[in-house]
C-alpha cells in the first residue's frame, strides 16, 4: 500500500533550485495549483510580462490531494448560500460553476489535453430518510431554475440509498489537465518551482514580493496559495476553518461512470478513474479528531465493510471552509494585490473560475462575479453564527495543546517537552536519532501535533506542516520550525 496520492503516480518532484534571472514584471502569481495555473492561462495571450512562482513543485500541493471530481452539484451548497445571502446570489454561484465546468471542458477540448476526462453521472445521495428532506430542498433550486436533473431511489453502490438526484457531470486527472495547461503557456507564461514567497510590500504602485531566492518586483500581485500566507489583508483566518477528509484508491473491475457523494454523517465520497475505485471519508474539522493514524484505520475499514477492499494508495486533502459557503476570489483592500482561496471541497470549479475572474479583473476591470465573491462581504445573524462555531473551534484546540502535551495517541519515540523555556517537540528515528523542533507554528503560535501515519508535525489550526527537522512543507506559515540549541 502507497502512502501517497494516486494523481502523483508517474510524476516526478521538482527539488531544484532556481535562479532569478530577472526580478521585474508585470503580473507575480504566487501558488501553481488549478487556481494560480487557470489565472496565468487566462492571461497567456495578454503581452503582459507574467511569472508563476510555486513554493514547490506545480500542482504537487492540494489539487494533488482533491478527489477530481469536476462538479457543480457539490452537496447542497446552495440552500446554505440562499440563506446567507439570498437566492440571487445562489443562482449566480450556481451560473458560475456551471461555467467553470464547461470552460475546462472546451479547454480540454480546443487543446486536445489527454488528462482522462470521463463524462459521468453525479449524484448527492441521501442515506437516511432524515437527509431526504435536505436534498429535497436543494432539488426545489433545479426545478425552479429549469436545470436539467435526474432521481432515483437505488443505485448500484454497496453504500446505504434511500434518495438521491443528480446531473450530468465528469471526472478527471488534474495533474495531466495541469500539465497541459503549462505545456500551452510554454514561451508565453515564466513559471519557477521550489520559490518561496515570504512577505509582501508595496512601494507606491510597485509590489515586492521576498522570497527565498530574491526579491520580485511586480505591478499586480496574484495569491493563489491553498492558504494565505499572511493574516491581512483579507483576515481570512478570522472567516473559514480548515477541513480535513481522507481517500483511498483500489483497484477494480467493475467500474461505473459515477461519481457522488452522501449527505449527512459518515460521508461516503465515490468516483472511478480507469480502473481503481476512489473512495473518501472520514471528513472532520482540522482541529478535531487529531490521530491520524485512528483516522486512516476507520477509513480502510468503511472501504472492507462496503466495497471488501483494502487500499492500493492512501492519503489525506484539507479543503479551507469560508464560513459563509462562498469562495473569496478578487481584490484586495490593497489595490492590485488579488486573493483566490476558500474553495470549500469543490477546487476543480473555484480554482478555474478564479483564472476566469482575476483575469478579467486585471485586464478588463470587471467580472460577472465581482461582487459575488468580493472578500469584504456583509454578515448577518447566520454567518456570526458560523465566525463563532469557528472561533470557538480555534479556542477549543489551543487550549487542549496547551493542557495535553502529549496526547495518548503518541507512541514512545514522540514527545513535547519544555527546554530553556522553549516548547520543543523530538521524534526519536528508527536508528535512535533525536530530532528536536520547536513546537509552535509561526503563522498564529498554535501548538503543533505530530502525524504518526506521515512523520510530520502538523498544525491543528490552520494546516501548516512540517517534517521531522522542522523544514516547512506546506503553508500558511512562512517560515521552519528548527531548533537551535
Amino acid at each position: 500500500m502507497i502512502q501517497n496520492s494516486l494523481w502523483l503516480q508517474g510524476f516526478k518532484e521538482n527539488k531544484q533550485k532556481p535562479k532569478l534571472e530577472k526580478n521585474k514584471f508585470d503580473i507575480c502569481i504566487i501558488g501553481g495549483g488549478i487556481a494560480g495555473m487557470s489565472v496565468a492561462f487566462h492571461l497567456k495571450d495578454s503581452n503582459l510580462e507574467v511569472l508563476l512562482i510555486d513554493q514547490g513543485t506545480i500542482g504537487f500541493g492540494a489539487t494533488a490531494y482533491t478527489s477530481a471530481k469536476i462538479s457543480y452539484l457539490q452537496e447542497l451548497p446552495l440552500s446554505k448560500i440562499a440563506s446567507m445571502h439570498g437566492e440571487e446570489a445562489s443562482r449566480n454561484y450556481f451560473r458560475s460553476q456551471k461555467e467553470a465546468y464547461d470552460k475546462i471542458k472546451t479547454i480540454i477540448d480546443k487543446y486536445k489535453i489527454d488528462c482522462d476526462y470521463v463524462h459521468t453521472k453525479e449524484y448527492i445521495i441521501a442515506p437516511t430518510e432524515k437527509e431526504i428532506v435536505k436534498l429535497k430542498t436543494e432539488k426545489n433550486y433545479y426545478q425552479k431554475w429549469n436545470i436539467p436533473y435526474f432521481e432515483t431511489q437505488s443505485l448500484s453502490l454497496p453504500i446505504p440509498v434511500s434518495y438521491a438526484f443528480g446531473v450530468e457531470s465528469a471526472v478527471f486527472h488534474p495533474l495531466k489537465y495541469l500539465y497541459g495547461l503549462k505545456d500551452i503557456m510554454k514561451n508565453k507564461i515564466d513559471i519557477l518551482e521550489n520559490v518561496c514567497a515570504k512577505n509582501i510590500t508595496k512601494n507606491q504602485d510597485i509590489y515586492s514580493i521576498e522570497t527565498d531566492i530574491g526579491t520580485i518586483h511586480a505591478n499586480y500581485v496574484v495569491v493563489c496559495t491553498h492558504y494565505p500566507f499572511f493574516i491581512k489583508p483579507g483576515y481570512i483566518p478570522f472567516k473559514t476553518h480548515v477541513e480535513k477528509s481522507y481517500v483511498t484508491a483500489t483497484h477494480t473491475e467493475n467500474t461505473q461512470a459515477l461519481s457522488c457523494i452522501t449527505t449527512g454523517t459518515p460521508l461516503h465520497s465515490v468516483r472511478y478513474h480507469q480502473d481503481y475505485l476512489i473512495y473518501g471519508s472520514c471528513a472532520h474539522a482540522l482541529t478535531n479528531h487529531l490521530d491520524d493514524e485512528k483516522n486512516f484505520g476507520i477509513l480502510k475499514k468503511r472501504l472492507q465493510d462496503h466495497f471488501q477492499k483494502k487500499p492500493d494508495y492512501m492519503w489525506f486533502n484539507q479543503d479551507l471552509i469560508p464560513n459563509d459557503g462562498l469562495p473569496f476570489i478578487g481584490e484586495t483592500e490593497s489595490e492590485h494585490l488579488y486573493l483566490a482561496t476558500g474553495f470549500h471541497t469543490w477546487g476543480m470549479t473555484n480554482g478555474t473560475l478564479a483564472g476566469m475572474i482575476i483575469a478579467d479583473l486585471i485586464l478588463k476591470g470587471n467580472s460577472p462575479y465581482k461582487e459575488l465573491f468580493a472578500l469584504k462581504r456583509k454578515w448577518n445573524l447566520n454567518r456570526i453564527g458560523h465566525f463563532l462555531v469557528d472561533g470557538s473551534r480555534y479556542g477549543k484546540i489551543y487550549l487542549q495543546t496547551c493542557l495535553i502535551k502529549n496526547p495518548k495517541f503518541y507512541q514512545n519515540h514522540v514527545c513535547v517537552t519544555y527546554e530553556n523555556g522553549k516548547r520543543i517537540g523530538i521524534y526519536i528515528d528508527d536508528n535512535g536519532v533525536r530530532h528536536k523542533v520547536l513546537n509552535t507554528c509561526p503563522h498564529m503560535k498554535c501548538h503543533l501535533v505530530f502525524n504518526e501515519k506521515e512523520k510530520t508535525w502538523d498544525c491543528p489550526c490552520h494546516s501548516s506542516r512540517f517534517d521531522i527537522d522542522g523544514n516547512i512543507i506546506r503553508g500558511p506559515s512562512k517560515n521552519s520550525i528548527q531548533f537551535l540549541e
